[in-house]
């Protein structure tokens, strides 16, 4: 707290407003609030205003921008596209710089070791599976960001602890100066592309990350080179030389840094080989994407300077992610998997890949890729059930490539339908099969979030009758 008290002396009155208020914002308005800071708040839904104590709202129409220290903004507000938000437009015009809570965390504590992890799949596994690893170790960590807790809710007590990171492409956007000590970016696939609005810019937000850190103990990237739009980072990374760059693969092998051939894991970052173990004895980290992440993980806890052996014991403890390709439970054999989390093809495609005979629910709000892509895994799928906005659409897409589908538009139905149809054909060769939601698509149609969709299947599957 006194690390707050401090920089809220060091703005001389001027008052900070945050717009937004989310869990993020929030937690960031308590904080200021308590060490006495002078704070505006706003927000798109009036409903998120109400009961506020001893808090000033914001009068759009006749504040003066120009006076506020910072612009805090709610990473789910549009800052460039489709249409910067009227609030963006103001502050700019005011000269006002725009940031969010994570940079505004790392003004008041410059000095904290960070871990930034980002990529447009496997963020929350990955950094979920790093915060495992150094609490596993005996390293104080706390984990949070786009993932978890927000920033100004850690307990800042023990200055020598790691924070982790989940970081997405907007959070990225509204940092212009923080840069994790140790950047982490696993792929990038096309998403989010009407919040950046081409994936040159996409990929532009998220190479970010790697530039420079201030830390000069702790001055590295992590880069997994699986895909051009990484490999392109990758490159110009070594090339600046700005930070010491580990390259990661899971599609070949390399000098000087972490890669998987088949199931293996190896650490060639020393002097010789090493084969730090097999991952597919790992049931939580199965599939080519979850290499990517535990190959990511790896390298950044070498670079930390845990112990290889320690590293991998801590992976066989992993519980995995609620909500991405959690194990819920098995009926005769048949595994139910909850992977709301999935909500683009690109995410669901990681899931039907470590897969065979699967019941898949599939739909929500989709994403403007559709289900492109999935084309290769059509031979894992004995049968898709389809739900939510997206049903008519992916049912006609799934009939072109001979996909059995029935349309259950509502996910109880899904479930229900699944279960019957998995439980009679279980005797098959491959096993007897997952039930699997995996939507590939977003879930505002008919749920609150993926955590309430994905809350919903596992309710639903629990009550299942064997």
């Amino acid at each position: 707290m006194s690390e707050i008290k401090d920089f809220v002396k060091s703005l001389n009155g001027k008052p900070v407003l945050i717009f937004g208020l989310g869990r993020s914002g929030m937690s960031c308005v308590k904080a200021l609030q308590k060490a006495g800071a002078n704070i505006v708040v706003g927000d798109d839904n009036p409903a998120n205003l109400e009961d506020l104590k001893d808090i000033k709202i914001l009068d759009t129409a006749h504040d003066d921008l120009s006076k506020y220290a910072y612009l805090v903004l709610s990473a789910g507000i549009p800052l460039t596209h489709p249409t910067p938000h009227d609030i963006v437009v103001k502050a700019k015009l005011a000269g006002l710089d725009i940031i969010c809570d994570i940079e505004l965390f790392a003004h008041i504590y410059p000095d904290i070791k960070t871990i930034g992890v980002t990529g447009t799949n496997g963020k929350s596994t990955t950094a979920t599976l790093m915060h495992h690893i150094l609490n596993d170790c005996g390293v104080t960590a706390q984990l949070g960001g786009n993932i978890g807790t927000p920033v100004f809710d850690f307990d800042m007590d023990n200055k020598d602890q790691w924070i982790v990171l989940e970081m997405s492409s907007f959070q990225i956007d509204l940092c212009p100066e923080f840069r994790p000590d140790i950047a982490v970016i696993l792929n990038i696939t096309p998403d989010h592309l009407d919040r950046h609005g081409t994936m040159d810019n996409y990929m532009e937000v998220k190479e970010r990350i790697s530039e420079l850190s201030k830390n000069s103990d702790y001055n590295s990237a992590i880069i997994c080179s699986d895909d051009p739009y990484t490999q392109k980072i990758y490159d110009r990374a070594k090339e600046l030389g700005l930070r010491e760059v580990i390259e990661v693969s899971t599609l070949k092998s390399m000098i000087g840094g972490v890669y998987v051939q088949g199931d293996i894991l190896f650490d060639e970052t020393g002097d010789s080989p090493i084969e730090v173990g097999d991952l597919s004895s790992i049931s939580n980290l199965l599939g080519i994407h979850n290499y990517q992440n535990a190959a990511c993980a790896y390298a950044a806890m070498i670079k930390i300077g845990l112990e290889q052996g320690n590293i991998w014991e801590s992976f066989q403890t992993f519980a995995g992610l609620n909500h991405r390709q959690y194990h819920v439970r098995t009926i005769n054999g048949v595994d139910y998997i909850n992977d709301s989390k999935a909500t683009n093809a690109a995410s669901t495609a990681v899931a039907l890949g470590c897969r065979e005979n699967v019941y898949w629910i599939v739909g929500g709000r989709q994403k403007k890729t559709g289900l492109e892509g999935l084309e290769e895994f059509f031979p894992h799928i004995k049968h898709a059930f389809l739900i939510g906005e997206s049903t008519e659409d992916f049912a006609d897409w799934l009939g072109k490539y001979g996909v059995e589908y029935s349309r259950c538009y509502e996910l109880e139905a899904a479930v229900t339908k699944a279960h019957l149809i998995a439980q009679e054909n279980r005797g098959q060769p491959k096993g007897a099969g997952v039930v699997l939601l995996s939507p590939a698509c977003a879930s505002f149609d008919q749920f609150k979030s993926f955590e309430d969709r994905g809350d919903e299947f596992a309710k639903i599957v629990k009550a299942l009758e064997e």
